[in-house]
């Protein structure tokens, strides 16, 4: 079979109105050297009053402002895509152009019927995040790498293979209905060297726009591979500003450690808990399909740092905690036990939602109660009366914070709660629960989430790190 690499760049790999296109440019030469590819583009940034800042949420703000009556200018938007022109050649501008102006006059479109309904939701919203985002960002990108002699093309949404179902902002990959429509996409790959294509977003069996949850673009990355792998040799390759390190570079200074290989289990903990490593979910999927697919974490700066990503690593003596993480805005639900079964089957089947974890259970006046640990407080919060309706004698605690040690190795280590637990302790914090099973490959400590509280947790445990050895 031939290769087909699947290279997704997200919003800080592009950099503020397209600086970094360039190195994307170099790096799409390098790989597609001895393989298809298939790139798939986040919206770029911007900065605004001084911040940088993706242009889906430039996008949502305005649709906001659009709900409340209140006109905006496109000039942000334009003011990205004329930056980015500028690498398209004189070829190719006059058309280039035509299809920027093109995606914004939709967005304008769809800010106006905001206006109107006074609502920025569902297929407005959908249709405003893609025309100025992803989907923008992709047919660009086919004019930049035509400038550059590259042979290549972008899927259009009239042909889009990724089909999801009725939940337009939050929505589902439905496998059976994309593998009927992947053929353009295997045509376009026949006839070019690379495809482009915008994440995020999908497409109902009606035509209707959806969009994944924030980091969909990786799932689009996953999806294309799982819809691909029977035809192709497929490889996912995640480019970053950094392979996998052993904790936040923006949280831990000294002492990180390269992490050169993680298993699917452990990179899908450390997306959960606050990682920025790649989209759980993408995970999820290939896993519920029953499919292994190689996938790199490349440092797209200096692409001999790699994490490579597989269904199960080896024992390679490497350390045995691999990953300290945390996570800000949690929250906790304590719920009869005999209540949960149901609320778990509703989450996972109903909702499709799986940003939670399953505490150890406790018993208190003779009845036993569940524990709940979401790890998106704000869902919570907009789905509180759902979650009580299975049990109205339940409780929920916010403002919980949760940092979380990851290895598939840990089990073999001496002590290693009670190390963690002292040099919390040790730190002036206050720890509210902690949760180890062999099984998970993962301890969780849950301190309360206010101030610097997270930060100093992880350094503690970081520095603690490299006195903890294996049996």
């Amino acid at each position: 079979m031939s290769q087909v690499i699947v290279a997704k760049f997200g919003g800080s790999t592009i950099g503020i109105d397209g600086i970094s296109i360039p190195i994307i440019i170099q790096r799409i030469n390098s790989i597609s050297k001895n393989a298809k590819v298939i790139a798939v583009f986040s919206a770029p940034l911007t900065v605004i009053e001084g911040k940088r800042k993706s242009l889906t949420d430039v996008a949502l703000e305005l649709g906001n402002r659009a709900k409340d009556g209140k006109s905006s200018d496109l000039i942000i938007l334009r003011k990205t895509y004329e930056k980015i022109l500028e690498l398209v050649s004189s070829e190719f501008q006059d058309e280039c152009r035509k299809i920027i102006d093109d995606c914004l006059d939709k967005v304008k479109a769809e800010l106006e019927k905001a206006m109107g309904k006074k609502e920025f939701s569902d297929e407005i919203r959908s249709k405003t995040l893609a025309y100025s985002g992803e989907i923008l960002m992709s047919y660009v990108m086919e004019y930049i790498l035509q400038s550059q002699g590259i042979k290549s093309k972008s899927v259009k949404l009239e042909n889009w293979p990724i089909i999801t179902d009725n939940n337009i902002e939050y929505t589902n990959f439905v496998i059976s209905e994309s593998n009927k429509r992947i053929g353009h996409l295997e045509k376009l790959l026949e006839q070019n060297q690379v495809v482009t294509i915008g994440g995020f977003i999908g497409r109902t069996t009606d035509g209707v726009i959806t969009t994944y949850e924030r980091g969909g673009s990786d799932r689009t990355a996953a999806d294309l591979g799982i819809l691909l792998h029977k035809k192709f040799d497929i490889k996912i390759d995640f480019e970053k500003d950094s392979s996998v390190v052993s904790a936040d570079p923006r949280i831990v200074k000294e002492d990180l450690t390269d992490v050169h290989g993680i298993s699917y289990n452990e990179a899908r903990l450390a997306g959960m808990f606050g990682m920025n490593i790649l989209d759980p979910v993408a995970i999820k999927e290939i896993l519920e399909n029953g499919i292994s697919l190689p996938i790199v974490i490349t440092d797209m700066r200096n692409p001999t740092k790699v994490t490579t990503i597989e269904r199960k690593t080896g024992t390679d003596n490497g350390h045995p905690i691999k990953i300290i993480t945390g996570k800000k805005n949690c929250a906790i639900l304590r719920i009869e036990d005999e209540f949960v079964h149901k609320l778990l089957d509703s989450l996972e089947n109903k909702k499709r939602y799986s940003e939670f974890i399953v505490l150890s259970p406790f018993t208190k006046d003779g009845i036993k109660f569940s524990r709940i640990l979401f790890l998106d407080g704000d869902y919570v919060k907009r789905n509180e009366k759902y979650i009580l309706g299975f049990d109205p004698l339940a409780t929920i605690t916010y403002n919980r914070g949760v940092i979380t040690l990851i290895g598939d190795e840990m089990w073999r280590v001496q002590q290693i709660v009670s190390k963690t637990s002292a040099k919390i302790g040790e730190s002036g914090l206050n720890i509210l629960n902690i949760d180890a099973q062999e099984e998970t490959s993962r301890i969780i400590v849950v301190i309360e989430d206010s101030t610097d509280n997270i930060e100093k947790a992880i350094n503690a445990i970081h520095e603690e790190r490299s006195n903890i050895k294996f049996i």
